[in-house]
């Protein structure tokens, strides 16, 4: 499978005191400093507002020793403030997502000197902000209906600080066992034992494999959770969310993508990495063998007079790591283009646009009126998408065919709610895949950007793999001046990211977003091969690069 992820950064621009510890030469604790120039502007395009406060708070003289770090990073988050604070003009804001374990599982913010400078570089650069995943599993850890909000509450400050924005994300899935995960959080405590009481609230497998990362939609309605459903669990979480942050809303918290699924994507856990049960370009297995998906699946084939097909899934619908033309009902002519094959598969992806529509008229009556924005993510399932039957997207709760639009009825559904659709392999090539496999992201983006633009629903996007190079920026450029992406989030600030190669292409990329597709290449002697990286890589505690030494001493 091609899942995906990028990273993110820019240059340390703000004026600070020279005096701040953000400046001052790294200790045992401290983070390495970075420094890195933001590209000569274009002469056919109008620099954005945002790059022109970049551009003036760099010429500025030095802060007073009597203004703090803070001060200062508010008098340029002060300058760029207003409903439309930062958007490029004619351009595509860039956030980037932090690591997954920016909040632990014991709820504390991890890495704070590392995250605050690193903050400060993605401002400078132009990066309109950042996303972080607001985990059920750490929040609610304690009880139904105790949250701790605290270590949130800091990085929004920080966030905050530095003039940047947030996206929030509702995790109400687990972390670990997907392609990118690098930590483990799993669901609240008290959820698991709800599970280990009744195993049948998550999704289950043709073979009984239970599957512990998000609640099954079977049971949206029903109360399984310490007396709740899991709809009210997620109201009331978003609800004390909202609460905690109100001041925060609309303002610096951007956006709220609603979580629906697994990766926080609305979808079923089809294709599951853990302990090698899938692997790409698997076909993956349909997850409707609980109870409760059971139930729905008898009453529907009992309404539609055909109670035999009630039973169970397809029986001949293979195993995860099968290709479709090994199964009966994935081949060309399989039993997925028979009357029983559109019965079933109009009932399980009826189900999941039901569960999203559940899961964000709760969102939506809880965030109406505070300006943020919600959105929701839909998975880029590209593999197999070149055949008849596009079976991984089925198994995923995709009804989409050669015959059919699975994504219409998505984004009607998310245009319905007010909600913005989330797409990712936006960086992604045709040509760039396995020919065994199928692939074609890039038409199945052109198909969701036609979707999104038919239902008058807002697109967004990510990118899938990590990607640092010149070609695949350039293809998410070109992507996005394409479908007129209301933002675009990079996939995950790391060390790699702030590599000097990595980082000049980076900058220039986020440059280019801004200005509408030019592509102007920073100069090989801002960052040539140094050691930029502000966080994250405890080598550089010992060791540290000559060259990002000098770069510091330049800025002060």
């Amino acid at each position: 499978m091609a899942l995906m992820t990028l990273r993110s950064t820019t240059s340390f621009l703000s004026p600070v005191d020279p005096n701040s510890k953000l400046l001052h030469k790294p200790g045992a604790d401290d983070a390495p400093p970075s420094c890195a120039s933001v590209p000569a502007p274009s002469h056919a395009a109008t620099p954005s507002r945002r790059l022109r406060l970049v551009r003036a708070a760099a010429t500025m003289a030095p802060a007073p020793a009597s203004m703090d770090h803070r001060e200062a990073a508010e008098l340029l988050h002060a300058g760029g403030a207003g409903p439309d604070h930062g958007r490029a003009r004619g351009g595509v804001p860039v956030y980037v997502m932090l690591p997954l374990d920016t909040v632990g599982p014991g709820g504390q913010l991890s890495r704070q000197r590392a995250v605050a400078a690193s903050l400060m570089a993605l401002r400078g650069a132009g990066v309109e902000g950042v996303m972080v995943d607001v985990w059920w599993g750490v929040v609610e850890r304690e009880g139904p209906g105790r949250y701790d909000w605290e270590a949130y509450a800091e990085l929004v400050r920080m966030v905050e600080r530095a003039g940047l924005r947030l996206q929030a994300v509702m995790s109400f899935h687990q972390c670990g066992g997907n392609v990118g995960d690098t930590c483990n959080i799993p669901l609240p405590p008290w959820v698991l034992e709800e599970m280990s009481n009744n195993p049948d609230i998550v999704y289950t497998d043709r073979s009984g494999r239970r599957n512990p990362e998000y609640i099954s939609l079977g049971c949206d309605t029903l109360p399984v959770l310490k007396g709740r459903t899991p709809i009210q669990v997620y109201a009331d979480y978003m609800r004390s969310f909202r609460d905690r942050f109100q001041d925060y809303l609309g303002n610096v918290i951007a956006e709220i993508q609603v979580g629906m699924g697994p990766c926080g994507e609305l979808r079923y856990p089809s294709y599951p990495e853990a302990n090698g049960t899938w692997r790409f370009p698997g076909i993956g297995e349909f997850q409707c063998y609980d109870k409760y998906m059971r139930a729905s699946l008898e009453a529907a084939a009992v309404a539609a007079g055909h109670k035999e097909w009630g039973v169970g899934g397809p029986h001949d619908a293979g195993e995860y790591k099968q290709m479709p033309e090994d199964t009966g009902f994935f081949r060309h002519d399989g039993t997925w283009s028979t009357e029983y094959g559109q019965f079933f598969l109009e009932w399980y992806s009826g189900m999941l646009l039901e569960h999203g529509d559940r899961v964000l008229a709760a969102a939506e009556a809880v965030f109406g009126g505070t300006g943020a924005t919600l959105s929701a993510k839909v998975a880029g399932i590209h593999w197999h998408y070149g055949t008849r039957s596009h079976a991984a997207e089925l198994t995923a709760g995709y009804y989409n065919t050669r015959h059919r639009d699975g994504y219409a009825p998505i984004a009607r559904m998310l245009a319905k709610r007010g909600a913005v659709l989330n797409f990712t392999c936006m960086e992604m090539r045709d040509e760039q895949q396995p020919g065994h496999a199928s692939c074609s992201p890039e038409q199945l983006v052109r198909q969701v950007k036609a979707a999104a633009a038919a239902a008058g629903v807002e697109l967004a996007g990510e990118n899938a793999l990590e990607r640092y190079d010149e070609a695949a920026f350039s293809q998410v450029v070109s992507t996005a001046r394409g479908a007129g992406l209301a933002a675009f989030t990079y996939l995950r600030m790391n060390k790699a990211l702030f590599d000097g190669d990595n980082w000049r292409e980076f900058v220039s990329f986020v440059r280019a977003m801004a200005d509408g597709g030019a592509r102007p290449a920073l100069p090989r002697c801002d960052t040539g091969h140094s050691d930029l990286y502000v966080g994250f890589l405890d080598a550089a505690k010992e060791r540290k690069a000559p060259e990002a030494e000098g770069a510091a001493a330049a800025v002060v």
